[in-house]
Parts: C-alpha cells; structure tokens; sequence
C-alpha cells in the first residue's frame, strides 16, 4: 500500500478518536463564535472569542447543555442566570454554550417565557468545533455534554465537571467551587466561604 493512502487511512481513524476532555491546567482554545445577548435593544447576535472574559481581567464560567428547546436544559440556563449578579460579584463572566446555531438560541428565546430576559450570553457552536476541542462532543448524538469548565483571567482552565445528559447541575456548587479558587488556599472538604481555609489553620497552629 503506497504512502500517501496510508496517510489518508490514518487521518480518516484519527478523526474517529474520541478527544479526551480538556483538564486542569488545559488552556481554553481559541474560537470565535456567534451568540444572542441582550441589550438594551432587545435581543441581538453578537461574536464573542476566547479573550470575552480575559481582556478585562476576569474569570470566565462556561456552561455547556445539549440541545436547545428541551426540558432538563432550561432549569440549569435559568439558574445560571439567576445567579449572575453573583457571579459577577466575584469578577466572573458566566457563559452558557451549546451546538445549536445562534438562529436556534433566537428562536428558543422568543419562545420560552423563562430565557427571553436572559443576561448572559448563549454561545452558539453550530460547527461543533470547540465542543470538539474541549473533548465534551458526544460520539453518537454530536451534541455537547453537560459540562462546566471555571477558566482564571488568564485563559487556564482551573476546574472541571461533567454530568449525564439527563442530570441537572448545582449551580450553588459551581460558585463555592470559584469561591474556593479564589481564595489561593487549600480549602477542605464542604469549605464555604466565612469558614477557615486549611492554609489558615496550619498558619495558626505553626505560629502556637
């Protein structure tokens, strides 16, 4: 078998290999993608990127859900956005993201009472390119799984989760996990903020 058809043999194989997901440490790839956000204006379609977040300093909370227009889906949207001045509070940016086109988002809004005054922006990855990149593209359904990533200002990715598509998220979880990042200390196990981290009992019972 000649050269050149084994590269097209393992190049068609290779597409075919799942990616394994994007961890700790990972950076966020680069993208730019469409996404419906509201303004003053009403709802309009804009491009976010990779930077969104990182160019004015901020942390950046990108939720994934499969499918636009079904039922676990928008209660886990819902409660994102519910909790975004919280979010905000503590420098982040909260985005929420699926394979749907931006026309999908539109319409999925127009439609659902609960998502037409939303105040974070819906990412529309209709080429299933970051999905892909971020290794949470489903093998059989092409569509994203259930996934959160907390990325730092500085495009790392700092924290990681992902359910089955037919569990909904903690999003209280998701904000005691940032409230722990944030602190730059070890925090055991239930930490809330207001609590003492491990880092400060250690300091007092060095300085005894």
């Amino acid at each position: 078998m000649c050269n050149s058809v084994k590269k097209l043999i393992s190049s068609q194989q290779a597409q075919f290999v799942q990616k394994g997901i994007l961890s700790i440490g990972d950076k966020l790839p680069d993208f730019s993608k469409k996404a419906v956000i509201t303004t003053e204006n009403g709802m309009e379609i804009t491009d976010i990127n990779q930077s969104h977040a990182s160019q004015q300093g901020k942390w950046t909370v990108l939720f994934w859900w499969p499918k636009d227009f079904t039922f676990v889906c928008p209660t886990e949207i819902i409660e994102f956005d519910n909790s975004n001045a919280a979010f905000a509070e503590r420098n982040a940016v909260v985005i929420g993201a699926s394979t749907d086109s931006e026309f999908v988002h539109l319409g999925w809004r127009q439609n659902h009472p609960d998502l037409a005054n939303l105040t974070i922006p819906m990412l529309a990855d209709t080429s299933k390119s970051l999905a892909e990149d971020m290794g949470i593209l489903d093998c059989n359904e092409k569509v994203a799984y259930r996934a959160t990533f907390i990325i730092d200002p500085k495009g790392i990715i700092q924290w990681v989760s992902v359910y089955p598509m037919s569990v909904g998220r903690n999003v209280d979880e998701v904000l005691r996990v940032l409230d722990a990042l944030q602190t730059d200390e070890l925090t055991g196990c239930g930490w809330t903020p207001g609590q003492k981290t491990v880092t400060a009992k250690l300091k007092e019972g060095n300085a005894k």
